[in-house]
């Protein structure tokens, strides 16, 4: 157990946010995420609701302040509906650790699963709501 770091965090998640640089992107899946398919490092967060994995995570991670878009989730299918509790939960988490943060963006499905390929790892936790997956782009850390 490491003081000041959430139990939350589990030591191969820890290393993956240190190992990821400025501009690298990490998804925080859903359970229904084929995460496997889209990225060879996937970190295992089972059980984990990701509005709470914000909250471990946030505090250890500087979003990138350079981009427009810095937190990203999937946009709903045509003739789906969003639940906004999903999104409010997760803005309130951002909110605590990082108030400035631009409104989270949202992108087409495809759109996503593409960035998704390219992020630097996938967290795969037991979140169950609907169009619950995130992006969040590393940025520097402040001196």
């Amino acid at each position: 157990m490491l003081k000041g770091i959430s139990p939350l965090i589990s030591p191969d998640l820890l290393a993956t946010l240190a190992r990821m640089g400025h501009g690298d992107e990490i998804v925080l899946a859903d359970a229904h995420f084929p995460g496997e398919t889209m990225n060879q490092r996937v970190v295992r967060a089972d059980g984990l609701r990701i509005a709470d994995l914000l909250d471990a995570i946030l505090p250890l991670f500087e979003l990138d302040a350079y981009v427009e878009d810095p937190v990203v989730m999937m946009a709903p299918v045509p003739g789906d509906a969003l639940n906004p509790e999903v999104e409010r939960a997760y803005r309130a988490a951002i909110d605590r650790h990082a108030p400035q943060t631009p409104p989270i963006a949202r992108v087409e499905r495809f759109a996503f699963y593409d960035r998704a390929r390219q992020a630097f790892a996938v967290v795969m936790t037991g979140e169950t709501a609907k169009y619950g997956n995130i992006i969040l782009k590393k940025g520097v850390t402040p001196c």
